[in-house]
This record gives C-alpha cells, sequence and structure tokens, in this order.
C-alpha cells in the first residue's frame, strides 16, 4: 500500500485530541497483524518497533515520531461530528483536501509513512521505533508524559513539518495565559435594541508556523469595531462574545450580541461599526480577501432576542479596551537565523457569556528571556483591567545543533537524491523533538515533512507529490 492508501484509512478513525483511542487501537491492531512488538505507556503514546532487515542488524536505530491526535474544525452548518464521522477526502490539482472539515494531515501523514515504510517489502533498514504520540495539538501532553524507558534510539526524525526540503534544527518554546474576569449583570432597559455581528472568512491558521503572514485576527477586528463606537462617543451593553477555537490557531471568526438604543443603533451606531470594518477590510485586502462580515437587529430578526440581562456599558467599554489593548503578532525575528521569528504572540480566544469573560493569549519565543517578558508585559495589561491570570506550564524551546549528525545526514541524503541543498532552519512553532530531547540525553533530532498548506483550518491542504517524494527520501535515510 502506497503512504495516501494508508492516510486515507487514517482518515477513517476519529482523532480529536483527547480521542485518541480509536486510532491507537487501529495501529495496535495493525502492528498485531504484521507481527510488529509494540507497547503504550501510562500516557496513552504508542511504540511500535521493527526489527532490522537482514544486513542491517548492526545500524544505530533510528526513531520516526509523530502524534496521533489532530485539529478539528468544520466549516459553519456542516454536521460532521468528530467523535464519530470519517474524514471525506477530496483530491484536486495534485492536493489531497477534506470536505468540509481540517484534513488532519497534521499529523495523520507522519503516522501513514511509517505505516508504508515498516510494510515496505523494498526497504532497507536497521532497527527502528515508531513513537506515536498523544494530544499534542492541545498540550504537548504526550511528549512530557512519554515514558523513556521504552526508548532506546538516540537518532528521532520527526515528521510534524510541513515544508518539503526544509530541515529544522530548532523551534519555538512557548506557554498560553489564560484570564477570567466575572462581571455584573444588569437589566437592559426596555428602549434598547439586540445587534448581532459576527466578523468571518478569515484565513487563520496555525499561529506558529503561520503568524509571519500578519493575517488578521478576527477578534481583533471585531473588538476594534466595537471600540470605535466607545471612542465616537456612544455606548452599548455587551450580551456575548465568541471568537477563536484553539491557543494555537489564528482566529478566523469572532461574533457577538451587543445592546444599543434603537435610534442611535439605526443611525450612528450601525454607521460607525460599518466605516470601521470597511477600513479594516481594505487594511486586510491582501492578507484576507475574503474577510466578510453578518449583521442584523433584533428589530429586523425575529430570532434574535433582546437578552434581560447584560453587562453595563462602562464595563462593556473597559472589557473591549483590554482586548483591544492585547498585543497580537510578530514582536520579533531572529538575529541569528534569517527570516524566522523569534518571538510572537497569538491573541487566540475570546468567550463573555453570562458575565463570565475568559481569554486564551499564546506565546512562543526562541528565547527564554524575551518569552518570560512578554508574558509579564501582557499579564500587566490584564490585571489592570481587573483581569485574574494563570500561566500554563509551557513547553521547552530547542536550541539548534550546530553538530548534529542527524541533521547532516539529512541534508546529505536530501542533496544525492533531489541534487538540490536542503534549507536548514528553525521554525518558530513548537515541535515534540524539544520536550523529547529534554527527556532523553543525547538524542539528536531533526524535523521534516511534506508540503501541507493552511493547517488547522478547512482548507488544510496537502501535495500528493511531495507526500510521495518525502516518503523517498525517509525509505532512502533509513538505510543509513
Amino acid at each position: 500500500m502506497t503512504v495516501l492508501d494508508y492516510f486515507k484509512q487514517i482518515c477513517r478513525v476519529p482523532r480529536g485530541s483527547g480521542n485518541e483511542e480509536g486510532i491507537r487501537n487501529f495501529l495496535i491492531s495493525w502492528a498485531d497483524s504484521n507481527g510488529f512488538v509494540h507497547a503504550t505507556d501510562s500516557t496513552g503514546n504508542l511504540i511500535i518497533y521493527r526489527n532490522a532487515t537482514p544486513g542491517y542488524e548492526n545500524r544505530e536505530s533510528l526513531a520516526l515520531q509523530g502524534h496521533m491526535d489532530m485539529v478539528c474544525v468544520k466549516k459553519p452548518g456542516s454536521n460532521h461530528d468528530f467523535t464519530k464521522d470519517p474524514i471525506e477526502t477530496v483530491e484536486k490539482d495534485g492536493f489531497l483536501y477534506a470536505k468540509e472539515t481540517s484534513l488532519g494531515a497534521d499529523n495523520g501523514i507522519a503516522i501513514a509513512m511509517v505505516m508504508a515504510l515498516f510494510t515496505d517489502p523494498e526497504a532497507k533498514h536497521g532497527p527502528l521505533e515508531a513513537i506515536f504520540t498523544v494530544s499534542e495539538e492541545t498540550s504537548l501532553k504526550g511528549a512530557f508524559g512519554l515514558d523513556t524507558g521504552l526508548i532506546k534510539s538516540r537518532r528521532l526524525l520527526n515528521l510534524d513539518s510541513e515544508e518539503e526540503g526544509v530541515i529544522y534544527t530548532g523551534c519555538a518554546g512557548g506557554a498560553d495565559i489564560k484570564a477570567k474576569y466575572t462581571a455584573t449583570l444588569s437589566p437592559v432597559p426596555e428602549d434598547m435594541e439586540a445587534v448581532y455581528l459576527k466578523v468571518y472568512g478569515l484565513k487563520g491558521g496555525h499561529s506558529g508556523g503561520e503568524i509571519h503572514r500578519q493575517r488578521a485576527n478576527a477578534i481583533r477586528i471585531l473588538a476594534a469595531m466595537l471600540d470605535a463606537v466607545n471612542e465616537a462617543g456612544y455606548s452599548y451593553m455587551l450580551s456575548s462574545f465568541a471568537g477563536g477555537e484553539r491557543h494555537n490557531v489564528i482566529p478566523y471568526s469572532a461574533e457577538c450580541v451587543i445592546c444599543v438604543k434603537a435610534e442611535e443603533k439605526k443611525e450612528i451606531v450601525h454607521n460607525i461599526l460599518m466605516e470601521t470594518f470597511k477600513k479594516y477590510k481594505a487594511e486586510y485586502a491582501v492578507e484576507d480577501p475574503d474577510m466578510d462580515l453578518e449583521h442584523y437587529c433584533s428589530h429586523h430578526e425575529p430570532s434574535l432576542k433582546v437578552p434581560s440581562v447584560a453587562i453595563d456599558c462602562e464595563t462593556s467599554a473597559s472589557l473591549v479596551q483590554a482586548i483591544v489593548c492585547m498585543p497580537h503578532g510578530v514582536r520579533s525575528f531572529s538575529k541569528v537565523i534569517k527570516g524566522v521569528v523569534k518571538t510572537s504572540d497569538n491573541l487566540a480566544i475570546v468567550r463573555i457569556k453570562s458575565g463570565i469573560v475568559d481569554l486564551v493569549i499564546s506565546v512562543r519565543s526562541l528565547s527564554e528571556f524575551s518569552k518570560t517578558q512578554l508574558i509579564r508585559r501582557i499579564r500587566l495589561i490584564l490585571e489592570r483591567f481587573d483581569f485574574e491570570t494563570v500561566l500554563s506550564d509551557g513547553y521547552p524551546s530547542w536550541s539548534p545543533n550546530a553538530n548534529s549528525q542527524m541533521c547532516n545526514l539529512c541534508a546529505k541524503v536530501w542533496k544525492e537524491m533531489t541534487g538540490k541543498d536542503a534549507v536548514i532552519t528553525s521554525i518558530h512553532a513548537g515541535l515534540e523533538c524539544g520536550v523529547i530531547n529534554s527527556k532523553i540525553e543525547g538524542m539528536d533530532s531533526v524535523s521534516t515533512g511534506p508540503d501541507l498548506f493552511d493547517v488547522h483550518s478547512t482548507r488544510e491542504h496537502l501535495s500528493i507529490e511531495s507526500a510521495e517524494r518525502l516518503y523517498d527520501f525517509v525509505k532512502r535515510l533509513v538505510q543509513y
């Protein structure tokens, strides 16, 4: 079977973060049917062992690593149930897409490559270990909880990158700031109408891999629209706000319900909101050309009810200002590796419901010092607005190793195979290599992968030719 065949099999198995039991059982069944020894640690990670092919027994052991979970995103209106429905794949113009959902090639393609390699009758290799981890997308739980006693290899090839011909030898560390505020609800006066606003159609994307593309953040745009109303001297009561889905996804939609005085809504507030949106749409015409706005009021839409209570006008304005004050995007670029982001943050999630306000901001950096300084800045801002903040444990950065034998070997094999020099660099996203390296002394790791686009979104797609070439590369590499 080909890599693509195996990947399509994997797509039939639900595997959202925290729901890896099905894919783990699928892989165990596959391993048993092929006579491969395997072990599951207490965290839920699965390690599958493949003996060396005859004549290669003295080769140094190599670990191939990927994660079992995927980011589950679907288009508005889709009835897809990620707990039970298979991912429907569509091939178009040399790419593989999913119908109405994220594809999950991040990181199902790593699993597929290992499955293809372990069963390839033509493959020649030394001892191999496949390390499949859980909950990479949400917390790196699998990497942190990996039972290192099950790992014999001191060379590791991570297959969780998204650019063919690029070899990563380092990654950013990061942490999440979670903030909470509880607002008192006040009665909504009878002369107010409810207004629904939704900014949508943005590209979003991975907050590590695509933060440098300067795409719009739907949360920031919607908050800026509301703040423009305050700046003009008008007010509203905030009923609800919902934007963003995950800490590592740039928010591509955000919606809210506010209450305004009927006459102001019709004549002034509405115009302020629309004009502000038009300015942002023009500002991001290149990065997010499909940005759009949905809006209606309770006067014209009976399904939108005026809430009986909402957050008072003064507190509503303060909460919106707190969101507007949050930094988002690239803070600095590396001075060591050209073009690589050094430090960034992602205003990832805002939820306001029944007076409870929750924010999540994700911070990444190649420098622990820069990371802690940015975290301090964000927490100070939030605390000035009376938010309570909690910092997650985070994950370590992975410093590039100029003397990495794995890196040199990968570069050599890529050059022999393609005639081209590999790009050797560092990535701004967090990789499990950083955690695994910190747990296993002497581990020499690199990360690579096929061309993947718009991961963590419904536009995610995989280059089929790139996946096939990368498999050929891995097949050549394991001979050494």
